[in-house]
């Protein structure tokens, strides 16, 4: 793995470092410093000097640079920084800089200590650290010091590491899914789709006693199919129920990726509060929210006519909220008359553009703004370059991917009962339709 840690400010100074092998020098460390901060260089994220691998993150103000003179696996050193951050975020009241390193130094040699082993990675999770390091933001109520002590070992031996046995018990045991996707399109003047995608997560919030096991499942396309074809061997009827290819996907250590790669069941242990169990994105089948058909045409040099048509794709149950549109025009714009049957339009001079503003927008409408610009006359004329119009919005209950959850099973020996909640959110990403 690694042989050594440096947290490296901005002007170059190193503020602490932690070597755990002899493999490497400080005059290592003394080269990166010279060659990469100080020269600002900093380009790719992995750094090669004398033979030796510098792999290095920038959070506000400090460096955190992972050394190694062998050939480390780069994800697992990112990875390990990442995590590393986040305990001494912990420990430091959710903040993370020089400042707070200097005068908590013998906190993070602690630290430093025991999330790493002779360059290996062990305790990451920082609700088992506070039952070895007890100090910073993290502190143990006494009474309870003498009972946390006998667990120690088999907490962080364990399996499940983000979750401590006998630590959580609820009145009213409750678990929420919000599925969030931010949808990216690019379109063309003709109406052609030249991108899109979308880049969704899944964040859960769990307020549950005990050890319970969450399993949910999702409309994937490889499950339908299986599905498909075990009804079709046993003579069944077939439903027509739509699978979505998912390109990439992403999961929280928690998830067990063997249940998933046999059943494909997203089955765990689930951390306490709020945490992302997954990430994907998806660029087959994407169910655009909104269709915009804009006609623009300039009248020799002194306006321009717009008429631009918007219409909502989804269900007449739903709508849309906070809908904004960024109509640009020309930089030598002198005066503005826009019309519209819904919402609120502005001249902004600033970003060259008419803001359209549509607060609630119900689904399978349309609306259709018109207008024209005035032009002040140029000494020299310029080509205007017709900037792409650009939109946001946010549209509950509604996936562009067509992904949804197919059930949500909560088990734990006490049987007892749990509320469940799924939530769909669709906003903007980059979407963008050129004119």
């Amino acid at each position: 793995m690694i042989s050594g840690l440096l947290f490296i400010n901005e002007k170059g100074d190193i503020v602490i470092s932690r070597f755990y092998k002899d493999d490497v020098s400080r005059q290592a460390a003394d080269a990166f410093r010279l060659k990469v901060i100080r020269a600002k260089n900093l380009g790719a994220p992995v750094q090669i000097i004398d033979n030796v691998s510098f792999m290095y993150v920038r959070h506000g103000d400090i460096y955190v640079v992972a050394v190694s003179r062998k050939n480390a696996n780069p994800a697992l050193a990112f990875s390990f920084i990442y995590q590393a951050i986040d305990v001494f975020k912990a420990y430091f009241g959710g903040k993370f800089s020089e400042e707070h390193i200097r005068n908590h130094f013998v906190v993070v040699y602690e630290l430093l200590d025991e999330i790493m082993d002779h360059g290996y990675p062990q305790i990451l999770a920082a609700n088992n650290l506070q039952q070895i390091i007890q100090v910073g933001s993290i502190k143990i109520d006494p009474k309870k010091l003498r009972e946390s002590k006998k667990t120690i070992t088999s907490e962080i031996t364990g399996a499940v590491d983000w979750r401590t046995p006998g630590k959580y018990k609820y009145r009213k045991n409750e678990v929420f899914i919000d599925i969030l996707e931010s949808v990216n399109l690019l379109l063309s003047s003709k109406g052609n789709v030249l991108k899109s995608d979308v880049s969704g997560v899944a964040k859960m919030k769990t307020y549950l006693s005990g050890m319970p096991e969450c399993k949910f499942g999702l409309n994937d396309k490889l499950y339908m199919d299986q599905e498909s074809n075990k009804r079709g061997a046993a003579g069944q009827r077939r439903r027509h129920v739509t699978g979505i290819a998912i390109d990439d996907i992403t999961f929280h250590r928690c998830v067990r990726l063997g249940k998933f790669d046999a059943d494909r069941t997203i089955s765990f242990v689930p951390p306490d509060g709020e945490f992302e169990v997954m990430k994907y994105r998806i660029t087959q089948n994407i169910n655009l929210p909104f269709s915009v058909i804009p006609v623009i045409s300039e009248h020799g040099r002194s306006r321009v006519q717009f008429e631009i048509k918007i219409k909502a794709n989804f269900s007449s149950k739903l709508f849309a909220t906070n809908v904004v549109m960024r109509i640009p025009t020309p930089t030598n714009t002198s005066k503005t008359n826009f019309t519209t049957n819904v919402g609120k339009t502005k001249y902004d001079p600033q970003q060259n553009a008419i803001i359209w503003k549509i607060r609630k927008f119900p689904g399978q409408s349309s609306f259709i703004l018109k207008g024209e610009v005035k032009l002040m006359a140029l000494i020299k004329d310029k080509v205007w370059s017709r900037p792409p119009i650009k939109m946001d919005f946010q549209v509950p209950m509604y996936t562009s991917s067509g992904l949804h959850v197919r059930f949500l099973k909560v088990f734990e020996k006490s049987n007892y009962e749990t509320i469940k909640w799924v939530r769909y959110i669709t906003k903007a990403g980059s979407y963008e339709i050129r004119i």
